[in-house]
């Protein structure tokens, strides 16, 4: 069995030395920068999705706390993934030996099933209201929505400056927010010059449909991770193809791809070749092999080499 690693030999000691310390440098910087951008967002969603909770009370306004709601979901998974950026950088252990990127799959996992439930009772609150409607205080609400749009817009700033995958994903998760205000205070302006009080269940109901839809389709991809379905079938019919292609392989079998965190992807296999080979033979064909995953930056590989009539215990 031979592990293959993503990582290239540099032609010196010193030469590779500097290099990964220019590296861990600016690896460490980044991450402090993305850990900073990620906990200013947090704690500027979370604070107000509290006073949006009482706002909401105090306003009479089913669209406010439904905002609310989705304003907790939101700080949840930016919490998580505030925690996630830590922890991910923790070294494996012998109990850990894959790392702890598995962790942001929980914590999806549990933020989506709180915002599942909380979207249910928002529901069951608004639904009822669009046969009795309650003009909710109009005033009270266009405040708090120019209020929800400075605090997530200038969340929204702060990840925009972020080079990170993560802080550009949250970016736009806080950007629906802002427009979501924008609904809210458009709606609010409508009740208070026409009194159409059923804007408000309405506006709520639109707000917590879209909610679901998105945790829906989230939860789907997160339990087909923890239940290690292929993240890519395309891409795993691809590596299949190209190791098939090379001239010392008769066959490859056992090839299991599947995905640590919906990015860092594991690919094991077993690979026949067509004839007996010694040793320094099958370190070139793991050098070819390497070379071919290469391009897929996958974050684990591991390939075993099966001689020409040996038994595959797997079988």
């Amino acid at each position: 069995m031979s592990e293959q690693h993503q990582h290239t030999s540099h032609q010196s000691h010193g030469h590779q030395h500097g290099h990964l310390l220019g590296h861990r440098h600016g690896h460490q910087h980044a991450h402090h920068s993305e850990s900073s951008n990620i906990a200013l967002a947090f704690w500027l969603n979370f604070g107000f999705a509290l006073i949006e909770i009482v706002g909401g009370i105090l306003t009479n306004s089913v669209a406010i706390i439904a905002d609310a709601i989705h304003d907790l979901g939101d700080s949840l998974a930016i919490g998580f993934a505030w925690v996630a950026s830590k922890i991910a950088t923790r070294q494996p252990t012998q109990k850990y030996s894959y790392g702890y990127r598995r962790w942001s799959l929980l914590s999806a996992l549990i933020s989506g099933l709180i915002l599942l439930v909380g979207s249910g009772w928002v529901l069951s609150e608004a639904i009822p209201r669009l046969w009795q409607p309650q003009l909710p205080h109009t005033g009270g609400m266009f405040v708090l929505a120019i209020f929800g749009i400075a605090v997530n817009g200038a969340a929204v700033l702060r990840l925009r400056r972020g080079k990170t995958q993560n802080e550009k994903v949250l970016s736009w998760h806080l950007l629906e927010d802002v427009l979501g205000w924008v609904a809210v205070m458009l709606g609010a302006i409508l009740m208070y010059f026409t009194g159409w009080a059923w804007l408000d269940p309405v506006l709520c109901i639109g707000f917590t449909v879209f909610i679901l839809f998105n945790v829906l389709k989230s939860l789907r991809q997160t339990l087909a991770l923890f239940l290690q379905v292929t993240p890519d079938p395309v891409l795993q019919q691809q590596i299949t193809t190209e190791l098939n292609a090379l001239e010392f392989v008769k066959a490859v079998h056992h090839l299991h791809l599947w995905s640590l965190d919906g990015e860092q992807h594991v690919l094991t296999m077993h690979v026949e070749l067509t004839a007996d080979a010694a040793l320094a033979e099958q370190l070139h064909y793991k050098q070819r092999i390497a070379q071919l995953l290469a391009p897929y930056s996958l974050s684990h590989t591991t390939v075993e080499f099966e001689l020409s009539g040996e038994i595959c215990r797997d079988a």
